[in-house]
């Protein structure tokens, strides 16, 4: 293949502040062969708390003039509209003048405003990448209406899983343009995470205390089995709390597990925390793919999850943890106990879910498939996206 030299990739997402996506972008960006590409993000409200990261790579983020005092701005309302627009305003003078050989649009916001952009800008390759489903729009029909209207108007649309990909599907977008990129995982984070050396079950969760991450389900499956499970069980949860913990602590009081439960806030040591533990459960509603199941993967950890969205891809039923339906907490208890009364189910289990992590979900798999994306429509190749993509 031909090799471009440092084409100019530009990168729109909302802002950079904690979220699967900015982490993804934050982790693949500087990866990027620089003798090839040289990324650069704009981010239309604020750059975020993970910007510096990216600016210590030696990558620009750029943010809306005027964008901190904005953010001061009395009513939400006229603060978000005027934001908008001097946003959209930088962002086609920046296109104009910048002249990527790509654009890259993250989550929903970015893609609507980035991609009509994109188009007043005249900007030659535009791509778009979804990472969950498309339940959102249901509270957003005219931007579902805008954002139909680019899928015909891409180069190339991405998806996340499989799940994802059969909405993108659904919504009319052409097959020659649809591409699955899984999102990788760093594990070399996970190299020498210290093996649990026993003691008592040990359960964590990593997900944001928010209502659809399944937290309630789990609570009500934990108090449903607390007098099977072994004594001294423990569950870990990890994530910010958006603003539903003080309910949760309740409901695990009533239930008679609130001193087994811990919640632990959001952590930068998560390796370390997956690397005392047993098992790993993710009970959520509604999921793109989650990186979390991955991570907990790559830490030898035997999985319970919902399923939902891509969670199926990752965790192998019976082979590396045990899928159970959404909203049934009947459902996930029982399997969370038939692991809990036998660690050695949960060693082999573990086995199979660290090496399934390493042979497909490593970052390296992933940056190098954004690569040989980014060479081939650069270039002018005509095959379909997910050919380009050369999945092996």
């Amino acid at each position: 293949m031909v090799r471009i030299v440092t084409q100019t990739l530009l990168f729109i997402i909302g802002d950079l502040d904690t979220g699967g996506a900015e982490r993804h972008l934050v982790q693949v960006l500087p990866r990027l062969a620089r003798d090839r590409f040289r990324p650069v993000v704009y981010t239309l409200s604020h750059k975020g708390v993970l910007a510096p990261l990216l600016e210590n790579a030696g990558i620009p983020v750029i943010a809306p003039p005027g964008s901190a005092w904005l953010r001061r701005w009395p009513g939400p309302l006229g603060r978000r509209g005027l934001l908008l627009v001097i946003s959209m305003t930088r962002l086609i003078i920046l296109m104009r003048s910048q002249r990527p050989s790509v654009v890259h649009f993250f989550l929903p916001e970015a893609y609507v405003a980035g991609g009509l952009c994109a188009l007043a800008a005249g900007c030659p390759t535009r791509i778009m990448s979804r990472r969950s489903l498309n339940v959102y729009q249901a509270q957003r029909p005219l931007a579902a209406r805008v954002e139909r209207w680019l899928h015909r108007r891409m180069t190339a649309v991405l998806g996340n899983s499989t799940a994802v990909i059969g909405e993108l599907r659904a919504e009319g977008v052409a097959e020659d343009r649809l591409g699955l990129l899984y999102s990788g995982v760093d594990l070399s984070a996970f190299t020498g995470t210290p093996a649990n050396d026993g003691g008592n079950l040990n359960m964590v969760v990593v997900a944001n205390l928010i209502p659809y991450k399944g937290h309630a389900d789990l609570l009500d499956a934990l108090g449903g089995i607390r007098d099977k499970m072994p004594e001294g069980w423990v569950l870990n949860c990890v994530g910010r709390d958006g603003g539903y913990g003080e309910a949760l602590r309740a409901r695990a009081a009533t239930l008679g597990i609130a001193n087994n439960v811990h919640w632990l806030g959001e952590r930068d040591d998560v390796p370390a925390i997956l690397g005392q533990a047993h098992l790993g459960i993710l009970c959520s509603h509604q999921e793109g793919f989650s990186n979390s199941i991955i991570e907990a993967m790559a830490a030898g950890l035997p999985m319970v999850v919902t399923d939902v969205g891509g969670n199926r891809e990752a965790v192998i039923d019976e082979a590396t943890g045990l899928v159970v339906p959404s909203h049934d907490p009947t459902a996930l208890g029982a399997a969370i106990l038939a692991l809990a009364l036998d660690p050695d189910r949960c060693d082999a289990m573990g086995a199979a879910a660290r090496e399934r992590a390493r042979d497909i979900f490593s970052m390296e798999t992933c940056v190098a498939e954004y690569e040989h994306l980014y060479d081939g429509l650069v270039i002018g190749d005509i095959r379909p996206v997910a050919d380009i993509l050369q999945r092996t």
